[in-house]
């Protein structure tokens, strides 16, 4: 288009995504880094490992509780391994939390409750289940499960991807702040609850509640969904809406072999974004 510049456009697009910025009264969650006061740190934290990926270690966490295979875990990248592998965790809790660096991360079984949460950077592969809140709190990098996981998956996720092959319970992206989460089955009732930022692709069918009370972010949904919570609306797919899809769902070999044209978009109505300034009517409209 004649006239409009190359920034103009990028701006656009990421608007039709969901990308948008907000008003708060003069108020705002964007934050930038300053690549002149970083150093020569970059990005990462000042303490992070220096690791190796090629550099592979595996243990058995059989016998082990969950301070001892967190410990080793941290040992084995302090001493430069890069990929490290946890044989028979034996579903306990809070396994691989905490890791703030990137790090190739595999369970060879399930995980309990909280696992790989408050991570910002390692890949994460799980060859099992995973119980509630996997993934909460996550900054960056990916967590992959190959089958399914509990109540809460991502619960407050804030950036890089997380993903179960399998379904998920309720809850699902609760309070999401950002990232990606991904769902190759079915997912629970109040899923994407309060959602704040992100995106989230659910493959299968939602249960009831779909995206209540969300403030801003985007579901895809590929089945059916029972009932939208408070304001959430179905909102028509785009063609960026379908090529993002595609492109997300092929890097996790989780395209459906009907393509994404299916799926349905549901963002916020934002009739809540003013909700303490509605009368005591209004709001019993809205809700």
């Amino acid at each position: 288009m004649a006239g409009v510049t190359t920034q103009e456009v990028q701006e656009q697009k990421s608007h039709d995504l969901g990308m948008h910025t907000e008003s708060l009264s003069g108020r705002t969650q964007q934050r930038f880094f300053d690549i002149e006061k970083l150093g020569e740190g970059g990005f990462g934290y000042p303490d992070a490992p220096d690791v190796d990926f090629n550099k592979r270690a595996e243990f058995d966490a059989a016998e082990m509780d969950t301070k001892d295979i967190n410990l080793e875990i941290r040992n084995l990248t302090k001493q430069g391994y890069g990929t490290i592998v946890v044989k028979n965790p034996g579903a306990k809790h809070s396994l691989g939390v905490g890791l703030l660096h990137r790090l190739n991360l595999i369970f060879e079984g399930s995980l309990g409750y909280f696992g790989c949460g408050l991570t910002d950077g390692p890949n994460v592969r799980i060859h099992g289940r995973v119980g509630w809140a996997c993934g909460e709190n996550m900054m960056a990098g990916t967590i992959v499960i190959e089958k399914n996981a509990g109540s809460q998956f991502g619960a407050a996720i804030r950036g890089g991807d997380l993903v179960c092959k399998g379904s998920v319970g309720s809850r699902t992206g609760i309070d999401q702040k950002g990232g990606t989460i991904i769902v190759g089955g079915n997912t629970g009732s109040f899923t994407g609850f309060m959602m704040q930022r992100g995106r989230m692709i659910i493959c299968g069918n939602a249960g009831k509640n779909l995206g209540d009370s969300m403030y801003d972010g985007t579901l895809y949904v590929g089945g059916e969904i029972e009932d939208y919570g408070v304001d959430a609306v179905p909102e028509p797919l785009g063609n960026l809406d379908k090529a993002w899809l595609a492109r997300k769902l092929k890097m996790y070999d989780m395209l459906p072999a009907n393509g994404v044209d299916h799926f349905t978009k549901v963002v916020s109505g934002k009739q809540l974004w003013n909700y303490d300034n509605l009368e005591p009517n209004e709001k019993k409209l809205v809700l």
